[in-house]
């Protein structure tokens, strides 16, 4: 005879029911948040279209099975796949965090917000050519950028206090999570489907940093975000087909996220929900580069200017000092061999080398054949970084968020440079009058590596003007960037 089953109806953690009520109810009511997220979505696609230069990242894209095409399916930009969502969104969001140029956010955790775009774009894609198919409404790219500054929210406000490095983890644990919550919102999962949507995604198995660092770092750096999004929109299609969720998943004792991943510490927050991260975020303009060293970057172009002025070269250098913050040693501090573009994308070394020698820095510069230089590494060896105790508190103050690097450069002959101190990109927030304008010629110029001068434009006339943007169907705007499609 059997027992009769007893079910006990548990309480979700607060900090999953915290993120669902956020998804569910925040009305987004900054323009600022809005303009930032266009401008992002934009610098975000130009980014994924000059990855498309490079083998090693359009290899991992397409369909699973060769020749597939989807009906109604996702439109990847720059090629003429139609994929499931899924992998539509592991190649959107592979593409976009290829070059190591998308958005940044830097906290206790650092990360890249847009890469939830990947998820985001190939569920509103797909949704909307649904909808048209069946003869109701599509999605409009509005709606996709009320999804992206919630999930810049959501994995930017987690990663302000709590660091899943220092643990090992690597942070597209919070794409997976950031993702996750606002595909199945999108998808019109009940609250309850999304309450276990999400505890999927942290109940899932996570990344370690081991990609990142040596002596193993690789380029799964560069589509880990891709394989996150792309896993949320999984997970988030299987909640509402009726998965069940883990209500405590987070707390639950020894086998929750906190006791067996996270050392038994409980996440802590500085803010609640709002648009804050979009706000604030960081925008790559000018290099292509971790950001802990942007600044860094940007103090060794103006040093090389310098230096042409009064006729020294690198070979003449003698030492470079690099006064830096905490997370830039932690992270890209790093001497001996450097063995592929993604270890030398993540050594400040290097990233400021190529600059005092060659006046530039791309992203082909992180390729074999411009590594080969032997001047490079004979550089990288004269370089040293210091921690400055400011340094680490400004970048942490919620108030500044600066990531300053100061650079002082010695020759042979005795003499030196008076040092150089950026302490904000330009693509920070304090900065933006001043970036914005150059993150639209980046954009253009990316659109450029891939269609013809008329399809360009007919992307320009829709993407540069905000209203005509947002109302613009998403399956519509997706189609402007299908490679050699008619205008």
């Amino acid at each position: 005879m059997s027992l009769a089953i007893k079910k006990v109806q548990q309480e979700f953690d607060q900090e999953i029911i915290d993120i669902v009520d956020y998804v569910e109810n925040f009305e987004i009511t900054s323009e600022v948040a809005y303009e930032t997220a266009w401008n992002g979505l934009l610098d975000t696609l130009g980014c994924g279209l000059e990855a498309l230069e490079y083998e090693a990242c359009t290899k991992l894209l397409g369909p699973l099975v060769p020749g597939m095409i989807v009906e109604n399916g996702v439109k990847v930009p720059g090629t003429n796949y139609e994929l499931d969502p899924v992998q539509g969104a592991f190649n959107i969001g592979a593409m976009i965090r290829w070059l190591d140029f998308n958005d940044t956010w830097l906290a206790a955790e650092w990360g890249h917000p847009s890469d939830n775009l990947g998820g985001i774009l190939a569920t509103a894609d797909w949704l909307s050519r649904m909808a048209i198919a069946s003869g109701t409404k599509p999605l409009v790219m509005r709606d996709v950028l009320t999804a992206m500054i919630k999930a810049h929210e959501i994995q930017g406000c987690i990663a302000l206090e709590n660091s899943f490095n220092r643990v090992g983890l690597d942070h597209v644990v919070l794409v997976k999570v950031a993702s996750t919550a606002v595909v199945a919102k999108m998808l019109g999962l009940t609250r309850s489907q999304i309450l276990n949507a999400v505890s999927l995604a942290w109940v899932d198995g996570q990344s370690l940093r081991t990609y990142r660092h040596a002596p193993n770092t690789g380029s799964r750096k560069s589509w880990a975000a891709g394989d996150a999004t792309s896993r949320a929109v999984r997970l988030a299609l299987m909640a509402k087909a009726g998965e069940m969720g883990y209500p405590t998943v987070l707390s639950a004792k020894v086998w929750g996220f906190y006791d067996a991943l996270f050392r038994g510490k409980h996440f802590t927050f500085q803010r609640p929900y709002g648009s804050y991260v979009m706000e604030n975020v960081l925008f790559k303009i000018s290099f292509p580069a971790e950001f802990h060293s942007q600044t860094g970057v940007e103090a060794a172009m103006m040093i090389f200017e310098k230096m042409k002025a009064l006729g020294k070269s690198a070979d003449e250098i003698s030492r470079v000092s690099i006064r830096t913050h905490e997370a830039c040693i932690r992270i890209i501090d790093k001497q001996g061999p450097l063995n592929n573009p993604a270890d030398r994308d993540h050594c400040i070394q290097y990233m400021v080398a190529v600059p005092l020698i060659f006046g530039r820095l791309t992203a082909r510069d992180y390729e074999d054949d411009v590594a080969r230089d032997s001047r490079i590494d004979l550089l990288r060896a004269k370089i040293t970084c210091v921690e400055d105790p400011q340094f680490t508190v400004d970048y942490h103050d919620p108030n500044k968020r600066s990531i300053a690097n100061a650079l002082t450069v010695e020759f042979a002959d005795g003499s030196s440079l008076a040092e150089v101190v950026v302490e904000y990109p330009i693509g920070h927030a304090r900065r933006r009058v001043e970036g914005i304008p150059l993150l639209i010629e980046k954009y253009k110029t990316n659109l450029a590596r891939v269609f013809l001068e008329e399809q360009q434009g007919k992307i320009l006339e829709v993407s540069l003007d905000q209203v005509r943007f947002e109302e613009s169907p998403v399956n519509e705007f997706m189609d402007l960037f299908v490679k050699g499609a008619t205008p």
